[in-house]
Order: C-alpha cells, then sequence, then structure tokens
C-alpha cells in the first residue's frame, strides 16, 4: 500500500480528536509492518498523550524495523507530556513519514533533526495540504497568537438573512441546522453581537452528541445585555466573556456575580476594536472563533481584517424586500475593486441546503 493510502489512515484518526485538543493540533498515527497496520492511535485530549505515544502503547508486537505514519512532525520538546521523538526512538521505528512540519518554533524540523540524527529515516511531505488544511487552527494561532476566525451565516437564494420584518426562523431545514453545531464543536470560542443577543436571546451552546460548547463571545459596546438573557443565566455553567467599552457600571458587578468575565478592550469608532479583542483572546488561550454575526459584526470583522475563513449555508429560498438583511451590513465597499476576496474550498449538499467553505485570499 503506498504512502498516501496509510498518511490517509492517519488522517483519519487525526480528525477524532476535534473539539477536545485545542489549542493543541490534530495528530493521527499509524505504525505499518510488511505492509500491514498493527496500531494506530491520536491525540485524544489536551493535556494526554500524543498520537505517536499512543500508537506505539497500542501495539503488542515489536516494533522493530516499522515504519511510523503521522500527520505532523513528532515534537522534540518537554511540554504536557514528554517528546514524542524519544519514544519513537526507543521503540525501534525505522521510518517515519511525516505529513507536514510543525511551525512550532520548539519543533519547527528540530523533531525531524533529531530522528535523522538517530539513524531514523524520515520522509516529508505526503499529503501536506490535507495534514496542513486539518489543522488550519493550530497553524494560525501558533504563529499569530490570535484565534483563527470562521464566519458563519444562513441565507436565502437571494443574500438574504431574515425577512423584511427581522424574522430569520428558520431559513435552513434541520440538517443544515444540526451541521452547524458540528462547528461549534470544532471552534474554541462563538462570538455574536449585542444585536444577536437582544434579537434572539440564544444560547450559543453546542447540541452535537459528545460535543462541547465553546467559550461565549459577546461583543457589547454599550453594556447592554440583559441580565435575564440565557448566556447571563447559564454563565456559572458556560465560560462567558462579554468584551466591553465600559468599566465603571454596578451592571459589570452583578453580572460577574452570575460568571461572565468583563473584557475591557479598546475603541475605534465608537466600538470594541476587534483587532484588539483577537490579542486578549489569544493570550486566554482561545485559538478559533465561529463568529455568528449578526451582519453589523460580520461588517466589523470583515473591516478588522481579523476573518479568515467563512462558511455559508444557502437554502432554496427567496425572501425578498429591499429592507431585508444581508449576511454582511455597515457601509459596504465602494468600488468592485475592493472586496473581501474569497476562494472557495468546499462545497456540499446537506439535506436541501448548500454548504459553501471559503477561505479569504
Amino acid at each position: 500500500m503506498p504512502h498516501e493510502k496509510f498518511m490517509q489512515i492517519a488522517l483519519n484518526e487525526a480528525i477524532k480528536g476535534c473539539g477536545r485538543v485545542n489549542p493543541n493540533p490534530m495528530v493521527g498515527a499509524v505504525i505499518v509492518k510488511q505492509d500491514k497496520i498493527i496500531a494506530t492511535g491520536f491525540h485524544e485530549k489536551y493535556g494526554g498523550l500524543h498520537a505517536e505515544r499512543n500508537a506505539i502503547l497500542a501495539s503488542d508486537r515489536s516494533l522493530k524495523g516499522a515504519t511510523m505514519y503521522v500527520t505532523l512532525e513528532p515534537c522534540c520538546h518537554f511540554g504536557k507530556t514528554p517528546p514524542c521523538t524519544d519514544a519513537i526512538i526507543e521503540s525501534g521505528i525505522s521510518t517515519v513519514v511525516v505529513g507536514s512540519e510543525d511551525p512550532n518554533v520548539k519543533v519547527a524540523g528540530n523533531g525531524i533533526k533529531i530522528l535523522q540524527d538517530h539513524g531514523i529515516d524520515v520522509v516529508l511531505g505526503v499529503l501536506e495540504e490535507q495534514c496542513k488544511d486539518l489543522n488550519e487552527v493550530f497553524f494560525h494561532f501558533i504563529t499569530c497568537k490570535t484565534p483563527f476566525v470562521a464566519m458563519k451565516y444562513a441565507m436565502t437564494m437571494d443574500g438574504k438573512i431574515a425577512t423584511y420584518s427581522g424574522k430569520s426562523k428558520w431559513i435552513t431545514d434541520g440538517p443544515a441546522r444540526e451541521h452547524t453545531h458540528t462547528l461549534r464543536n470544532r471552534y474554541s470560542g462563538i462570538m455574536v453581537g449585542i444585536g444577536t443577543v437582544l434579537a434572539d436571546d440564544p444560547l450559543l451552546t453546542c447540541r452535537s452528541p459528545g460535543g462541547r460548547d465553546p467559550v461565549r463571545i459577546i461583543c457589547d459596546s454599550r453594556l447592554r445585555i440583559p441580565e435575564d438573557s440565557k448566556v447571563v443565566q447559564t454563565a456559572a455553567e458556560v465560560e462567558t466573556y462579554v468584551a466591553t467599552l465600559i468599566s465603571e457600571d454596578d451592571k459589570i458587578r452583578r453580572l460577574q456575580d452570575k460568571g461572565v468575565h468583563i473584557i475591557h478592550a479598546n475603541e475605534k469608532g465608537g466600538r470594541v476594536d476587534l483587532q484588539h479583542l483577537m490579542l486578549i483572546l489569544g493570550e486566554k488561550n482561545i485559538d478559533s472563533i465561529l463568529l455568528e454575526g449578526g451582519s453589523e459584526l460580520h461588517a466589523s470583522a470583515l473591516e478588522s481584517k481579523i476573518v479568515n475563513k467563512a462558511f455559508v449555508y444557502m437554502a432554496p429560498k427567496i425572501f425578498g424586500g429591499s429592507r431585508a438583511k444581508s449576511p454582511v451590513g455597515g457601509r459596504g465597499i465602494d468600488d468592485p475593486s475592493d472586496a473581501y476576496t474569497f476562494k472557495n474550498v468546499g462545497c456540499k449538499m446537506i439535506g436541501d441546503d448548500i454548504l459553501l467553505e471559503y477561505k479569504l485570499l
């Protein structure tokens, strides 16, 4: 079986850690001997053993002369666990096939060099793009120190996110709405504007079986959030931040008493400075954010250049109406040449709805 097929199996292993390893990368490993898989492993949870060690522990056979396929360069430093390079060297594995190098400055090719210095053959770049795509969040966070931001919205065929009267339930059907909860599991945080809280009073939790709730971030420059809103009432159970420009107010104390964390962000144009907010959230180890708007926050996020990706659910419906909201509000651009440009990287049917996936160029 060629390298690519074994690496694909390692990728399938890696994805099992989705939503459980942030801010660490998802990693999968496969051990092969005489063209047969003898063990697999993946990074199961943050702080737990890495994929390589889990695969080695899963084998009850001698690994002398075996080949390991791993989606990311093995670590060579002490973190929450010992270096994986040590375990590979001690195991007797003779060849390591690596999908992508690790951009972490503590690794950055050193893991590969250590293996080679100990006589282990290293093959690089097998399914490299797929391995990098799997960990786009990690690659961004480890190099930029700010969250990877994915903008998500559902719209009709004519680009509306609500009717002219403001009604929006429901644009997409059940299967698409269920799919959005897999994104809430994937990303560490979910961010909305105060307008969404006031209009919909959402809970902003993950309802996928076995999923975990993202950290909730509300952009609320003037601290208008209702104290009886669902996000405030459940803040003791689900980590919740309110980013505001207000620094002295009795309401802050009452919100904190309910478990809400207050972020005092810089001001830009009379609103929370989103670039400054990303720096603060990055310091809190929040590596990724699912941005669920609404339209004004989407506009501000694009203008602030914090958006990295977009998930667009399109329903086979038309609302019409010149006053019906579109996914991105604000003033907009003047010249078509100044448009925010994306590259389509995925398209699939979910029931009768379409999911389009884009990366910002």
